[in-house]
């Protein structure tokens, strides 16, 4: 038990930088969203570990639901991206990076500029945007991803990608690469066969 605190307390040590400034990000980006009028913990007000129904004003609110594999799919992909763009930094930072843009999104996503894109474009018309307590998880769940990455072989990485993809594909009719497809440039035909799955 000693020696496994020990190496706890070691890891913490040497890696204060990247815990501090990781808890900085997330603490920054719950205080940006709540100015933005996004609520702690979602319309209802109740504390929850997942919501798999993506139709339900609870998706968004809590620590997990469908879309979490997307955020872990980010971490896969950004540690991949950054280690062919920033090599010669230590992991550590390129962690950082990836908690940035992770960060970044999160606070677009949350404005009202996205809000409205999701619900004219996509199939979350009712969307109100993510509560912090999501958002916050969102985060964390990407930084998850890129750890995941680290010590696991590319095509490792690539095949729960694809895993993940086809699984949400398959159980709610959505998933990243539908996601982003719909955002930027909606498809009619994937819209109605997204919809027709609610039935």
């Amino acid at each position: 038990m000693k020696s496994y605190t020990h190496k706890i307390t070691r890891f913490i040590r040497e890696h204060k930088g990247v815990i501090l400034s990781f808890i900085g990000i997330l603490v920054i980006v719950a205080c940006i969203e709540y100015l933005l009028g996004r609520s702690p913990l979602g319309p209802d007000g109740h504390f929850g570990w997942w919501d798999g129904d993506i139709w339900s004003n609870e998706n968004s609110q809590r620590i997990a639901d469908p879309y979490t594999f997307s955020h872990i799919a980010h971490g896969l992909i950004f540690y991949w991206f950054l280690g062919l763009v920033a090599k010669k930094l230590p992991k550590k930072y390129r962690l950082v990076i990836a908690i940035l843009i992770e960060a970044g999104w999160e606070i677009l996503e949350n404005s009202p500029l996205i809000i409205n894109r999701y619900r004219d474009a996509t199939i979350a018309t009712g969307y109100i945007g993510d509560s912090i307590l999501n958002s916050v998880s969102d985060i964390v769940w990407m930084a998850i991803g890129f750890w995941f990455a680290s010590f696991s072989k590319v095509w490792i990485s690539i095949v729960l990608i694809i895993t993940m993809e086809l699984g949400c594909a398959y159980y709610v009719r959505d998933n990243l690469t539908l996601n982003v497809i719909m955002l930027v440039d909606p498809i009619p035909a994937i819209q109605q066969w997204q919809i027709d799955g609610k039935k």
